[in-house]
């Protein structure tokens, strides 16, 4: 170990010395792959939550430590980084998917920044073409109305009533339990949901503190949740020896794949000929109507559980065509123009 004095020398073997014991490779050693597997293990493991973990292990295991793994830490440049994001998109990869790659391969670097691995963080300096979102246009009441009409028989009618009435997340609905659901006091409390880790379906806490809320058990709701129950105790044992205690469940009482919630909200709305949207549009047909009933934003932000007020507000500020309309028609009106 060198330095300008022994004493120098000696705190850089001491502090060598002392990483090697936390599992941090050694600078001069260091492969990629070998410091995001530790990165992964040590460094976020128990600091995130299993789906985020989930995501990383996934991008780290399929893309950067076969495209990036085999070069030295200490060595990893903006062109090397450069080229293989590059290359991914070429290949097919979408623009959204390569800015993935290079946030968690960007998350990785920078605690290596701190851990006086490297000097800088090439994967910041890479550049990627910006995300272009696709506009979607959210269903309206009507067409909300018709999907629960064409959904009524649907054994997950009851959710798909929670999805619309609440704007719940999928995971929300199908980890709702019945303990959480209170016909006396009338409300419905939102805790934990249903999330798919590692290939394996559990049941964990709600995505943010802002997640966690306590709705009203709204007439319509509560008649599909009454329905629900009514056909648990009628469909025998599966409900008493299933440990879940979950509103939703498959007939055998454990809980549903959120897939298949998804692939019969699809199913039905091809039946009723509705305009293709998303599963999880349906958070914004919520948003969309509380808009139009002039919910105040901050009384939205909170029954959607969204926890920053920028993205109930981003929501709400999007200007669909018939308020473009209804906003050129009254400019119109005031003008003296004629009524078209």
């Amino acid at each position: 170990m060198y330095g300008r004095t022994r004493d120098e020398a000696h705190t850089k073997l001491i502090e060598l010395q002392d990483k090697s014991r936390k599992g941090i490779p050694r600078p001069s050693k260091a492969k990629v792959a070998e410091y995001l597997d530790y990165w992964l293990e040590h460094a976020v493991g128990s600091s995130i939550r299993p789906t985020t973990y989930a995501k990383y292990e996934q991008m780290i295991r399929l893309y950067l430590k076969p495209g990036l793994g085999r070069y030295r830490l200490d060595r990893l440049s903006v062109p090397h980084v450069q080229a293989y994001l590059n290359s991914r998109l070429k290949g097919g990869d979408s623009v959204a998917k390569v800015h993935v790659m290079r946030m968690v391969l960007g998350a990785a670097l920078t605690r290596a920044t701190r851990e006086e691995l490297i000097t800088r963080n090439v994967a910041r300096l890479a550049t990627l073409p910006p995300v272009q979102s696709k506009e979607r246009r959210p269903w309206s009441a009507d067409e909300a109305r018709r999907f629960l009409d064409a959904a009524r028989g649907d054994p997950l009618y009851p959710a798909f009533v929670l999805l619309l009435v609440y704007g719940l997340r999928r995971g929300e609905v199908l980890g709702l339990s019945w303990s959480d659901v209170d016909f006396g006091a009338g409300v419905i409390r939102v805790r934990q949901q249903v999330i798919r880790v590692r290939g394996r379906l559990l049941i964990g806490p709600v995505k943010t503190r802002a997640g966690a809320r306590e709705l009203p058990l709204l007439g319509i709701a509560r008649d599909g949740l009454v329905d629900q129950e009514g056909r648990q105790i009628l469909g025998g044992p599966a409900t008493e020896w299933s440990p879940y205690g979950l509103v939703f469940t498959t007939a055998n009482g454990h809980p549903v794949e959120p897939r298949n919630l998804a692939r019969s909200f699809e199913r039905i709305a091809r039946g009723a000929k509705l305009r293709p949207i998303r599963l999880h549009d349906l958070r914004h047909v919520t948003a969309s109507l509380l808009k139009k009933l002039r919910v105040p934003p901050r009384d939205a932000m909170v029954i959607l559980g969204h926890s920053r007020i920028s993205v109930t507000l981003e929501i709400y500020t999007h200007v669909d065509e018939e308020s473009r309309w209804d906003a050129l028609d009254k400019m119109n009106r005031l003008l003296g123009g004629e009524v078209a």
